[in-house]
């Protein structure tokens, strides 16, 4: 599996973002792994580039994977051809809040008329921390106008 290297964010040496291929499969259950559940939450919805978007994250212990998902904002007319394919630039942030800067990552990605996921950055986190993400979408003419979404890392 292709990944880039982990990125200190500063609290106590303990986190770590990585940033993973969009199409990355999950590594291989340990015994720990198998009995402790995957939270999902998403942040509220934002129109970007003409597309509905959303910031997701899954949680799972103190493991925090953040991702943007774009869709169309609505159905097509009836009658009306599908949407052509559109390359979009996305920036997908992750950071512990009052911690060091967040760690970035910058992707194109062709979006056609299907929900796309954009995935990459996974942390982890002491217990009790607080994730900030933001996922931002452009294309020209349109620049984005990023969504936002915090967790609490309960473990």
């Amino acid at each position: 599996m292709n990944r880039l290297p982990r990125i200190a964010l500063g609290v106590a040496g303990l986190t770590a973002l990585t940033a993973a291929p969009a199409a990355a499969t999950p590594a291989a259950a340990t015994p720990a792994a198998a009995t402790t559940q995957t939270v999902t939450t998403c942040g509220n919805s934002g129109l970007q580039a003409g597309l509905s978007t959303r910031l997701c994250a899954d949680v799972t212990g103190n493991v925090v994977e953040f991702y943007g998902r774009v869709s169309l904002a609505g159905p097509p007319s009836p009658g009306s051809p599908m949407p052509l394919p559109k390359e979009l630039s996305t920036t997908l942030s992750a950071g512990v809040v009052g911690g060091a800067s967040p760690v970035t990552q910058d992707r194109p990605v062709i979006f056609t008329s299907t929900t796309l996921e954009v995935r990459g950055l996974v942390s982890t986190v002491p217990c009790g921390s607080t994730v900030r993400g933001t996922f931002g979408v452009a294309s020209f003419p349109w620049s984005p106008r990023p969504v936002a979404h915090e967790v609490t890392v309960a473990c």
